[in-house]
């Protein structure tokens, strides 16, 4: 099976809040995730995560602590995903890639759909 790495930021504010965004295409359109995506050759899984928030959001961020590693067997492939608590290092964000975004307390995380590999980490998200 083939394997899809990739890195996911868990973007909290200054109000402990985690922001999470909605899928606007594929397969999973609607689902909800963590922003983030592929590394390419040659980037650490920080620099990657960087790059992907600047794209996906037109966001700086300041990458923190690895959370945990996400490995999840979807039916075509199998995706090991690096979480990396981040935070804004400005309040300028613009979605580029998703059609909707949410702030979230950690007691509202269950309050939307998210996509299965995101949904591992949900559980240590919301202590």
């Amino acid at each position: 099976m083939k394997t899809v790495t990739v890195v996911a930021a868990v973007i909290y504010d200054a109000q402990g809040r985690i922001f999470a965004t909605q899928r606007g295409y594929g397969e999973w359109k609607d689902w909800w995730e963590f922003p983030g995506g592929k590394i390419e050759p040659g980037e650490t899984p920080q620099q990657a995560l960087v790059r992907e928030i600047r794209e996906e959001l037109d966001a700086d961020i300041s990458v923190g602590p690895l959370i945990r590693t996400i490995d999840y067997d979807y039916p075509a492939f199998h995706l090991t995903m690096h979480c990396f608590r981040c935070s804004l290092t400005n309040s300028h964000l613009t979605l580029l890639e998703h059609e909707a975004a949410k702030w979230l307390s950690p007691s509202q995380l269950t309050s939307v759909r998210w996509l299965p590999a995101d949904e591992d980490l949900i559980a240590s998200l919301s202590l």
